[in-house]
């Protein structure tokens, strides 16, 4: 209830549904065991003062503004990551849909277990299951306005079960314990602090995770754009003052978004009119939702399911990219199969690695060595004419665009193409970015020309580009005059050079196309 109201309140995403989430609960689990296991008088409060510093490690990455970040991620891993949250609730429905409990062992037991819920279907419960989607997928939409579709399939499966099956034995919600938590205020042991920390970092920046995947979700449902970084500040006082309450902690869940989203929620009055009704069952209300039908519950949720599948992109994937296909395909197994948080990482990794090698391949284009003027670069005719009185003994390093790190390959291997020349003329007139290693293939390129005696002009280094050059100390094996701003003034002192140095060996250069020095 904390977790939900505050997150409603101060978040950045006004759809979100915030409550204890799978992969929260699991490390909250093993944060118990350990605790309570070398501290069994005070470990149970000592893991509720993990979740408060959890909640302030939020706060704090949101106050840094470090949201961002986190949702970096392409559009094939969050459908794979949305079809798979939805193949899920799909699967874990089965059971209690056909008049089963749920089985242990999540997805892989509930497939497991489908063959003997299939031949022993509980035709009473499938029935009420049944009349849950069926009201959900034929309510006429000028009742939806006034009722939604879940809640109005919830009320009538309850009163047809009570009605017409009364003395039948059902499985329900059951009773809810009622009451308020009792404050626990944080407890710390001094062999334990620097565990509690570590703690509380991890399971704040998993929280981190969890809630802005399912914001970027619910962007993607509601065509919106979320607040990450009050966003985490909401979570994060959420998860405090649910530590601060024995709770525990909690973050955006994607499940309850989408059926919020669905049923049309559009601000954060939604988020608050759930924390509201949940402190109403709590101190009042917990006998009225005992009566209703799992089945019921079940038949909303597939229906759920069904509708976070994204249809749309599955359909065209093997059409727009078959590396796109096959990142979806497996976010969604890893998904259903291993875990949200795994799949996600995975996933974010080999796109990126995909798209960075897609991006070194376009601008390892934009790397050339030019040694005359019938090159593809686009040279004024001054320049041209320059460069053929340099008679291939000039090389001009043209580089262009973003220089990332696998661009260094390419600078090193167009360095080596051509040893026959005397002047090098590095041009980065058109690079906005100069990455790390990059720099350093530069660096190598030009202290190679320099090793060998060769003249050495850089041109069009200026803002960030120049201050790495100058922070990798490149510049300095170079005279101040031979950093220029302007390539057709460093192709004239190139030809010069190059007219020098053969003046100086005793070689006689022709004229090129009658120019006079």
């Amino acid at each position: 209830m904390f977790v939900g109201l505050l997150a409603a309140l101060f978040g950045g995403t006004p759809t979100l549904i915030s409550e204890p989430t799978g992969p929260m609960t699991v490390v909250m689990t093993a944060i118990v065991a350990n605790l309570t296991a070398n501290n069994p008088e005070n470990g149970l409060a000592m893991a509720f003062t993990v979740v408060m510093l959890a909640g302030c490690f939020q706060i704090a990455f949101g106050f840094l503004k470090l949201g961002k970040y986190i949702t970096l991620m392409p559009y094939t891993v969050i459908s794979g990551f949305m079809t798979g949250i939805g193949v899920i609730l799909v699967i874990l429905q089965l059971g209690p849909f056909l008049g089963h409990g749920t089985p242990k062992g999540g997805v892989i037991g509930s497939l497991q277990s489908l063959p003997e819920f299939l031949g022993n279907i509980n035709l009473v419960e499938f029935s009420l299951g049944a009349i849950a989607i069926a009201i959900i997928f034929l309510m006429p939409s000028k009742f939806k306005r006034w009722v939604p579709p879940q809640l109005a399939a919830l009320l009538v499966g309850t009163v047809v079960s009570l009605t017409f099956f009364g003395n039948v034995d059902i499985r329900r919600i059951g009773e809810i314990p009622t009451g308020l938590p009792e404050l626990q205020l944080p407890t710390f042991e001094a062999d334990q602090i620097i565990t509690m920390l570590v703690d509380g970092a991890v399971l704040g920046m998993l929280g981190c995770i969890d809630a802005l995947l399912t914001a970027v979700i619910a962007d993607s449902l509601t065509r919106t754009h979320h607040d990450s970084d009050k966003e985490l500040i909401g979570q994060g006082l959420g998860n405090l003052v649910s530590g601060l309450f024995g709770g525990l902690p909690g973050a955006g869940a994607t499940m309850g978004t989408v059926v919020n989203i669905q049923t049309g929620a559009k601000t954060a009055v939604s988020g608050l009119t759930r924390a509201l009704i949940l402190l109403v069952v709590v101190i009042w209300a917990a006998p009225l939702t005992a009566s209703i039908p799992l089945a019921v519950l079940a038949g909303i949720a597939l229906k759920v399911g069904i509708d976070i599948i994204d249809w749309s992109f599955l359909k065209r994937a093997h059409h727009v990219s078959i590396k796109a296909s096959i990142i979806m395909y497996g976010v969604i197994l890893l998904t259903v199969l291993v875990d949200l948080i795994v799949a996600v990482g995975v996933g974010v990794f080999v796109a990126n690695i995909l798209t960075i090698q897609r991006l070194s391949e376009l601008q390892s284009k934009e790397v050339k060595a030019i040694t005359d003027a019938d090159d593809d670069i686009n040279l004024s005719p001054e320049e041209k004419t320059l460069l053929q009185q340099g008679l291939g003994r000039i090389m001009l390093f043209y580089l262009s665009g973003p220089m990332i790190f696998g661009v260094a390959k390419a600078i090193s291997r167009q360095q080596n193409t051509s040893a026959n020349y005397d002047v090098l003329i590095v041009d980065l007139s058109d690079v906005p970015l100069l990455g790390v290693t990059s720099c350093l293939a530069l660096e190598n390129a030009i202290k190679d020309a320099c090793l060998q005696g060769r003249q050495v002009y850089v041109v069009g280094a200026t803002g960030s580009v120049r201050r790495r050059l100058e922070r990798f100390g490149i510049l300095e094996d170079l005279p101040p005059q031979n950093l220029l701003l302007d390539r057709k003034e460093a192709l004239q002192l190139a030809v010069a050079a190059v007219r020098e140095r053969a003046a100086m060996s005793g070689e006689l250069l022709p004229e090129v196309d009658g120019a006079v020095l």
